[in-house]
């Protein structure tokens, strides 16, 4: 009987899959997820390219996924999840504010959104309230979502960067941190032809003057962000 009552509760238990490419923090969130009785980790990636067959072929309940990995990101990542899968449940845990990037989950097919300073606790919390099919975003996030206008403080604030499309937002952190165009090129698997483009486009859309403006603000930008 106590035999059963553990198979029972073993397949209970919901399968996680994080992508992750720090090391450190990925082996602490399988740490996390692999204290809880509920959850089990069945598997975990650096890359995006690295999780995607691996996702298809374990289906998990829950990914677990940061938006800034090598290569694809994680917004890629969650659309190419969703043109396979429409069920398993998609959670975005990234350093960046929720204010620039929760909506932009949210339309690509994510379930939620939540900070990496966050507490263990919180980051367990987020994954059991998406695993019963909630949104887990802010009021905010989610009115905007919903054809809602954010309030005017928000909106004051993230207007400029709001405008830029997921690949422009892609190249402009990438800058940020020092990265060449031909670095980027070869990272977003883009052409620098490409890549110039995108930064004319950010110059236009941020207000900028000149190339040096646009290097300042980015770098500007990752610094407050906590990148």
């Amino acid at each position: 009987m106590k035999t059963a009552s553990k198979t029972k509760s073993a397949r209970a238990r919901k399968k996680i899959y994080v992508v992750e490419d720090h090391p450190t923090f990925r082996q602490g969130l399988i740490q996390i997820l692999g204290s809880e009785t509920h959850l089990t980790v069945c598997g975990a990636a650096g890359t995006a390219d690295q999780a995607f067959p691996a996702i298809v072929r374990t289906k998990p309940d829950l990914v677990l996924v940061d938006i800034s990995l090598p290569g694809k990101s994680g917004l890629d990542l969650i659309k190419e999840i969703r043109s396979v899968d429409r069920t398993v449940k998609l959670l975005v845990i990234s350093m960046h504010d929720e204010a620039l990037y929760a909506a932009r989950v949210l339309r690509a097919g994510g379930d939620g959104y939540i900070m990496k300073q966050e507490d263990p606790d919180e980051i367990v919390q987020a994954i059991r309230d998406v695993l019963d099919g909630h949104i887990y975003v802010s009021e905010e996030v989610l009115e905007s979502t919903r054809g809602g206008g954010p309030s005017r403080r928000s909106d004051e604030i993230t207007r400029p960067l709001d405008q830029l499309t997921d690949s422009e937002l892609e190249v402009l952190e990438l800058l940020g941190r020092g990265k060449s165009s031909r670095e980027i090129a070869g990272k977003l698997h883009l052409s620098e032809r490409s890549v110039a483009a995108a930064r004319s486009q950010l110059r236009g859309k941020l207000s900028l003057k000149n190339a040096q403006a646009l290097l300042r603000y980015a770098v500007c930008w990752v610094e407050s962000e906590g990148g």
